[in-house]
């Protein structure tokens, strides 16, 4: 049976939701006029989150400093952004996904994937796609798209096509047509500095790239990435959506500033704080994890991260510490700043054998040691609570 994937998108989820609320209390429709989201409209130095549709026509950007905005149209209007009602929408939106598949995972604040293959059988995609964007926007009043796909990737790659409130499909093959002709940065995965590589050698189109021989990507990228990128240019993406039972078999820890930081220190002050986090729960829970994932927030909410595979389970704090900061040293150029950093781990094991290779480590025994007296503080201050 051949899957049917929805990825269901909010258009400018921040300045769409902030509309929403300003029209229930009887204010001006900001999505109709330039306008734009900011931390602190009053402060010249803060950045767009979020711009409306006559704002990007003017050519308004998110992460743009709103000073620069307003040399560009001194009547931009000016809101600042509300989390907690943020979190309200996000919930309804993708309460009336989950009335279409209970196979749900959310990507985002403002983005999740259903997997629709049983609910399909017999009924048109297109039709139940158009459906469900028109109920979001009837009962919570904003617009999403809806990519339909065969996988995740081809689903999250139409949703990004024409916008706002539209449905699109990219099936496989519908790759050639619809995807293979946009420039290889919009192919997901693909960062600015993979971008450089690769257009430095001549790949500018996804079709560049889906043609380009193994041997080749492989000396641009590395050889698992290469294959990663190879299958997804090809339209090619097996991961499954992973329901709630499934994101459950993982644990993470992230951790939000208060401003944004530029120094090493602070940034690995945060990372240090949730690894421990992360570790003392699977240790509690008595897992160790062969995977580990984390992910830096920019200013302007976009997100760079990265995941790793161990050689074996652990549930060591230095080990996941360690392979957290090595790629933390791959995805941030050390200067741009960051307002949250986050930390996962999972494919966990309940297994206890140890390589012995690792015992020739002289400072594991030192680690497993800090760990126990770690556990031990968190277990009395938990009582402490109670």
């Amino acid at each position: 049976m051949s899957r049917i994937i929805f990825h269901i998108d909010v258009n400018s989820a921040f300045l769409s939701w902030t509309a929403v609320k300003m029209v229930m209390e009887g204010k001006p429709d900001i999505r109709l006029v330039p306008s734009v989201v900011s931390g602190d409209p009053n402060d010249r130095r803060s950045i767009v989150t979020a711009a409306s549709i006559p704002a990007k026509k003017l050519g308004i950007k998110t992460a743009q400093p709103v000073s620069m905005a307003l040399r560009t149209c001194p009547s931009l209007v000016l809101v600042r952004g509300d989390w907690e009602w943020y979190k309200r929408c996000s919930e309804g939106f993708i309460s009336i996904c989950r009335r279409y598949s209970p196979l749900l995972q959310q990507f985002s604040i403002d983005e999740c994937f259903i997997d629709m293959t049983l609910r399909c059988q017999g009924q048109d995609p297109v039709a139940l796609a158009t459906q469900l964007k028109d109920e979001i926007k009837s009962e919570l009043g904003f617009t999403v798209n809806v990519g339909v796909g065969s996988n995740k990737l081809l689903a999250k790659m139409a949703s990004d096509f024409e916008k706002p409130d539209k449905v699109h499909t990219l099936w496989e093959n519908e790759v050639p047509q619809k995807m293979w002709p946009l420039g290889v940065r919009d192919l997901l995965w693909v960062g600015k500095k993979t971008e450089e590589r690769l257009t430095a050698y001549g790949i500018h189109t996804i079709e560049d790239l889906a043609k380009l021989e193994m041997g080749s990507l492989t000396r641009l990228v590395g050889h698992k990435f290469a294959q990663q990128l190879h299958e997804n240019a090809n339209g090619r993406d097996d991961s499954p959506v992973e329901t709630e039972v499934a994101e459950a078999k993982s644990y993470s820890a992230e951790r939000t500033f208060s401003r944004d930081y530029t120094d090493p220190k602070d940034i690995d002050r945060a990372l240090f704080n949730v690894a421990c986090i992360v570790a003392h729960r699977i240790r509690r829970d008595d897992f160790r994890a062969s995977t580990v994932s984390m992910f830096i927030k920019h200013k302007d909410f976009s997100v760079q991260q990265k995941q790793t595979s161990l050689s074996q389970p652990t549930d060591v704090t230095a080990i996941i510490l360690n392979e957290a900061r090595r790629m933390l040293g791959e995805i941030w150029d050390g200067q741009t700043p960051i307002r949250q950093v986050g930390l996962g781990v999972s494919k966990l094991t309940h297994e206890n054998a140890v390589q012995m290779s690792l015992f020739e480590d002289p400072k594991l025994e030192y680690y497993r040691e800090w760990d126990r007296q770690y556990d031990e503080q968190r277990a009395r201050a938990e009582d402490a609570r109670q």
